[in-house]
Parts: C-alpha cells; structure tokens; sequence
C-alpha cells in the first residue's frame, strides 16, 4: 500500500477544513509528530485512528482510501459528500430537489 496518497489526502482534508496538526493529532488522540508522519507517508495508521481522522474530517474511510476501493460511481459520490458537508438541512433538500428536478428535466428531453 501506498501510504504517501492515503498521507497526501489526509493532509488535504484537513487543509480544507483549516485545521492545524496539532488540532486533528488531540481530536483522534495522536501525537502530532505522529500524524506528521502519516501525512508525509512515512508510518501506516490502525484502522480505530483512520476512522477517527476520517470523522473529524467529515469524509469517509472509503474516500480516503479511494485510489485502492473504487466504483465507477464513487468519485461521483464522495463528491457530493464533500459539498454537503457543513450545510444545513434545508441546504441539503435543496441540492437533492435541484439535482432531481435536474434528471427529470433530461429524462423528458431524452423521451
């Protein structure tokens, strides 16, 4: 495995979220010399502390872990899961109405 790409998507995500080392390492109770690593690659992560960054990062094990589990769908999906992460509820219902009103529209067009 290839823990560079599952490093560099970790350090990703938790850019994306401006968090700090420091602030995700006390979230899943590491070290952030040990997070350090993981994020350049050089250590592997037990599967109780990937679940933990992936929840604190709002993203799934499975998305972390996209370039060895893949769908042809999946990109699609953890896509999404990204830009509904943070939103409320009613940004939510929103996004899925436009998204089936979208379908609808290029179902009828295809008929």
């Amino acid at each position: 495995m290839d823990y560079t790409k599952l490093g560099n998507r970790i350090r990703e995500e938790r850019l994306r979220l401006n968090l700090t080392q420091e602030k995700l390492a006390e979230s899943v109770s590491i070290t952030s010399a040990y997070l350090g690593q993981i994020e350049r690659g050089e250590r592997g992560v037990k599967l109780d502390k990937l679940v933990a960054i992936a929840r604190v990062l709002g993203v799934t094990v499975d998305f972390l872990l996209k370039d060895y589990i893949s769908s042809p769908d999946d990109n699609y999906i953890n896509q999404i899961h990204q830009l509904f992460h943070n939103r409320t509820n009613s940004e939510k219902e929103l996004a899925v109405n436009m998204i089936k009103l979208m379908f609808s529209y290029s179902q009828r067009n295809q008929d």
